[in-house]
């Protein structure tokens, strides 16, 4: 700690959780507040603009993500003057606890989000079910989910394997089933690549008149940390925000995956495994006549040998 006060431009990297709250607690101070909802989860608000963004988070995703150690959406309140209401949770919990149904009681009994012209609901993997399970809080929000589960009630997916020891808690009561949940919001987005199996299966869950879903195919099982890293993340929440993320427009925005290079690698990969060579030269000429990208350079040249070799 110094004797400055902190702002948002101080960075909570690395710090232990009672430090990294206390901190967080300082900075939110003047326009919000922090708050314990039980053991494990706990109310990060922040009050700006007119748009509230409302995101789910782990610790340990926060420290991961942020060189800063903050939460995703302090992005949105420096860069765009956006109010956040940040809920984390030490380790995944799938915000499953009866002091956050009691938490989002209280903030509609207070007519919390009427104060605000957009709620926007965001979050990934587990925090993706929290987003869309607690939107229901706020009729008319919009939704952006990545990679979210549906419920991991064993009855309706029992295939999904990856979270086994998460099925002795209750995903049937309040704010259970996450689609259901989404039928009071304005419109929720779905994010997934369908060629991870189990994510879209979830995603098929889904399938509702107001859900948009947006396939990152060939990117894998890490979409957040893709958005981020190539830089389309906040322009994804302004589009939710604006009501401007059609599937026409993320493809506009997600042309950047052109330029990086895991999706390309990614990419090489399935090409190669299903063994499409016209393809692979296409892609790799494409590649090199853009970057410096030795792998891409040294199949290329392969595939210019056995040519010749087979034309000698």
């Amino acid at each position: 700690m110094t004797d400055q006060t902190p702002t948002l431009e101080t960075s909570l990297a690395d710090l232990p959780r009672q430090e990294w709250l206390a901190l967080a607690e300082e900075i939110a101070d003047e326009d919000g507040y922090v708050e314990s909802l039980g053991k494990r989860h706990n109310a990060i608000f922040i009050e700006e603009g007119p748009t509230l963004l409302v995101t789910f988070e782990t610790l340990q995703g926060i420290q991961a993500l942020s060189d800063l150690g903050q939460p995703l959406g302090w992005e949105m309140i420096r860069d765009h003057g956006w109010s956040h209401l940040c809920i984390t949770s030490n380790g995944d919990t799938w915000f499953r606890d009866k002091a956050v149904y009691g938490y989002f009681d209280r903030l509609i009994d207070d007519g919390f989000f009427d104060d605000f012209d957009n709620v926007v609901f965001y979050g990934a993997g587990p925090c993706g079910y929290a987003a869309a399970a607690y939107s229901v809080s706020a009729p008319g929000a919009r939704v952006v989910a990545i990679q979210p589960q549906a419920t991991l009630d064993p009855r309706i997916t029992e295939w999904d394997d990856r979270f086994t020891d998460m099925r002795i808690h209750d995903f049937t009561t309040r704010f259970g089933y996450a689609p259901e949940m989404l039928d009071a919001a304005e419109h929720a987005h779905v994010f997934y690549d369908p060629r991870e199996q189990l994510d879209a299966m979830h995603a098929a869950l889904f399938t509702r008149s107001n859900v948009t879903k947006l396939r990152m195919r060939f990117m894998g099982n890490a979409l957040q940390t893709d958005l981020l890293e190539m830089g389309i993340w906040a322009d994804v929440l302004k589009s939710a925000a604006e009501d401007s993320l059609s599937e026409q427009h993320f493809a506009r925005i997600y042309r950047a995956r052109r330029d990086y290079r895991p999706y390309l690698r990614n990419l090489l990969d399935v090409l190669e495994g299903d063994d499409r060579e016209p393809l692979i030269e296409a892609l790799c000429s494409n590649v090199i006549s853009r970057m410096r990208a030795r792998r891409f350079a040294l199949k290329l040249r392969d595939i210019h040998h056995a040519r010749a070799a087979q034309e000698d």
